[in-house]
């Protein structure tokens, strides 16, 4: 049996040890997001603000369904080919929509943001859709998403 002194001893080991498993595919899940993000920053302002007029003026909510459809592929690509290479799962298709409904949950909670700011509170600027959306919507679905793929979606381990 384990004194109080070896105890404390050891659990910062096991404390490190854990936080440096889950730093490298934190870093990969962000490098891999922020090419996500890219695209799908990129799409919605292009297919909301350029042209004349715009492709999808006026309609946000479709403007980033359509940017998120695009940075969701991106975005399975890479992580299951490089963030989660070792957890993917043999079975791409199940693999695939399970990953599509941790986005889809994602991207509710970025619409929802987006939904609250443009329509609720009245803010409609290019700007106020760009945060609600791209920073403070993408953020909390983020976050979300990490945990759910990590729990649900790239599960196997490959041998």
């Amino acid at each position: 049996m384990a004194t109080t002194a070896e105890s404390q001893v050891r659990a910062p080991g096991r404390l490190r040890a854990a936080a440096s498993a889950l730093i490298a595919p934190l870093a990969k899940f962000g490098v891999v997001g922020a090419v996500a993000y890219v695209v799908d920053v990129g799409l919605f302002n292009l297919l909301s603000y350029v042209g004349s007029p715009p492709l999808l003026e006026g309609q946000p909510l479709a403007a980033k369904i359509a940017s998120a459809g695009l940075a969701t592929v991106v975005a399975w690509l890479g992580n299951r080919y490089w963030t989660f290479r070792h957890q993917r799962r043999p079975d791409r298709a199940r693999e695939f929509a399970l990953y599509l409904v941790m986005c889809m949950i994602g991207l509710l909670i970025s619409l929802s943001c987006l939904w609250v700011s443009h329509y609720v509170l009245g803010f409609t600027s290019p700007l106020a859709d760009n945060i609600s959306a791209n920073v403070i919507g993408l953020a909390a679905g983020t976050a979300f998403r990490f945990w759910a793929y990590r729990r649900f979606v790239f599960t196997h381990q490959i041998a």
